[in-house]
């Protein structure tokens, strides 16, 4: 058996996730979609009776039943305040996370929807709104379980783990190391000059592949509906608004503007989370190489990322970082 075999989703077969969605009683007719998902199996399941529903199978070891629990709480809180999220229902002694077979799933109703257009004034004004929403409430009380988002956990951690794995080809390691190293020294340099921001529950991955823009046909209601809590843990507000951002620093400049023009109708910004952009983006730099390289073993993931762990991927990651270097020793953005 090859190591692809092994993998656990491939005991994920159709036959398997029809029968998790039987056994919280419900009646998929047996029609299935995979859609778009990488960290996770979703599938979109056509119902017997009623409108489809999506089945996600959460990747086994990565969050604890708790860590899950706290996402499924944060999503149904902000429902509850009419925020337009996608929340999980509970078709089974009101359980939101389900277990069958080795995996544990959960269920949701099915969201119809486009890619915000992220150029346009009003939009970027309308996602602003809804994520100060989101964040007055995600300051409300802290996660207990889910990580916090730091220099640690999304830097230093990952690049340890893959000089440990040996990733990095040996004739780069020495300069990927390097680089990687005076990164996260600037990354330091960002949150000292910060100083103590507020940390508060956040979506965690706010970017527009996330976001579903509803025309308000069929009764429903217009404008963004935030998906894919997966990524939700502690950290500064603005790391869900500096993917909202893109362009030159005049782009991002007046692109900010809108989104705290929106957002500032229902939650402060503190304005000295702008010196850690640039650091906040750092961190995802490593972090994704780092995410890749531990779920190599997945077969999705060779297939999907075909150019990673090649000689020039890592020589293009050490521009990169050498790159936000200099970025990070700019000024920060002015906000109006």
């Amino acid at each position: 058996m090859t190591d692809a075999d092994s993998h656990p989703y491939t005991k994920l077969t159709p036959d398997a996730v029809l029968d998790a969605l039987q056994s919280v009683g419900l009646r998929p007719d047996g029609r299935l979609l995979a859609l778009n998902s990488y960290e996770n199996r979703v599938y979109q399941v056509m119902m017997e009776d009623g409108p489809p529903c999506v089945a996600k199978f959460y990747r086994p070891g990565r969050w604890s039943d708790a860590q899950i629990a706290e996402e499924h709480a944060f999503v149904r809180e902000l429902a509850e305040r009419e925020i337009p999220v996608v929340a999980p229902l509970a078709p089974a002694a009101e359980r939101t996370l389900h277990a069958f077979g080795g995996f544990r799933f959960a269920v949701y109703p099915r969201q119809s929807g486009r890619a915000p257009e992220l150029e346009d004034r009003a939009t970027l004004e309308w996602m602003g709104r809804f994520v100060g929403r989101i964040h007055a409430v995600g300051a409300n009380h802290p996660f207990a379980a889910r990580p916090t988002l730091n220099a640690a956990t999304f830097g230093e951690e990952p690049r340890d783990w893959l000089l440990a794995h040996e990733f990095v080809p040996p004739d780069l390691r020495e300069a990927w190391a390097s680089v990687a190293q005076i990164a996260l020294q600037g990354v330091r340099h960002c949150y000292a000059r910060a100083g103590t921001v507020r940390l508060i529950r956040l979506h965690g991955d706010c970017h527009a592949g996330n976001v579903l823009w509803s025309e308000g046909r069929g009764g429903g209601p217009a404008g963004p509906h935030f998906v894919d809590f997966d990524d939700a843990r502690t950290g500064p507000a603005l790391q869900d608004l500096w993917m909202l951002l893109a362009g030159e620093r005049a782009a991002m400049t007046q692109q900010l503007s809108y989104v705290l023009a929106g957002y500032e109708d229902f939650f402060e910004f503190d304005r000295r989370e702008l010196h850690l952009l640039e650091a906040l983006r750092t961190l995802r730099l490593l972090h994704y190489s780092a995410w890749i390289a531990r779920r190599w073993d997945d077969p999705a993931f060779p297939a999907a990322f075909t150019w990673f762990n090649t000689q020039r991927y890592w020589q293009d990651r050490i521009l990169e970082l050498r790159e936000q270097i200099a970025l990070m020793d700019e000024p920060p953005l002015a906000a109006s």
